[in-house]
Order: structure tokens, then C-alpha cells, then sequence
């Protein structure tokens, strides 16, 4: 791979690792302020990061915490790109069953009781002449 002091921009790293599907995605998240090195966040995506910085990625409701082991030279398979860090993200949260089938009132497409409601609020008798 690459030696110890080989530095690379943030936005190349998180595509070559796979964290991002297009380099551009990463540039957003980079200026966007998603992405912090070492604690701190980093605002350009020229910016370098070294072998053994921890990266803070927070993306889609989800925060990976990754170290960098070493630089990347392309976009390969995930096991070549598996090689480029260790993962100490936390586990991502879990739904019950229950609380993934909650919905927001009003969100969505509305249920027959909500429609009842709006036939209601409306004036309409139910009998289909309005």
C-alpha cells in the first residue's frame, strides 16, 4: 500500500474506502460539515488525512467513527477497501417492529378514519352527492 507518512485529500480517501459512492457525495459531506478529523471539523475537502487520524462521519442518521490505516490508490472491491480502516462506529439504532410502523399524523396517505374525519369536516353526508 503506502507509507506511514503518505497523506491523501478527504474526499479521495472516502470514496476510494467506500464510504461515499461518488467523490462528489464526499465533497458535500466535507463542506457541508459532516465529516470531523481528529474532533474537529473539517470544512475543505483538499484537506489530508494520515495514516492513524480518526474520522467522525455523520451521514443519513447514522455517525461511522473510522481510523485510517492507510491511503488508498483506487475504488476497488470492499475487501480491498475493507483494508483502509478500522471500524469503531457504534451500532446503528434499532426499531421495534412497533415503532417502525408508526406514522405521523398526517403523514402519508390518509386511513380510513381519516378520511371519515375529512368527509366530516367538509360537510358530506356519505352518501356520495356531496
Amino acid at each position: 500500500m503506502a507509507e506511514p507518512s503518505a497523506r491523501q485529500r478527504i474526499d479521495k480517501w472516502l470514496f476510494f474506502a467506500r464510504i461515499a459512492k461518488s467523490r462528489t457525495l464526499a465533497q458535500e459531506w466535507v463542506e457541508a460539515g459532516h465529516v470531523a478529523v481528529n474532533g474537529e471539523k473539517v470544512r475543505r475537502s483538499s484537506a489530508d488525512v494520515r495514516i492513524g487520524d480518526r474520522l467522525e462521519v455523520v451521514v443519513e442518521r447514522r455517525t461511522y467513527v473510522l481510523v485510517v490505516k492507510a491511503s488508498g490508490e483506487r475504488r476497488g472491491p470492499y475487501e480491498e477497501a475493507r483494508l483502509l480502516y478500522d471500524d469503531e462506529s457504534p451500532p446503528p439504532e434499532r426499531l421495534t417492529p412497533f415503532e417502525q410502523a408508526q406514522r405521523a399524523p398526517g403523514a402519508g396517505r390518509p386511513e380510513k378514519k381519516d378520511r371519515r374525519a375529512l368527509d366530516r369536516l367538509r360537510g358530506w353526508d356519505g352518501d356520495g352527492g356531496g
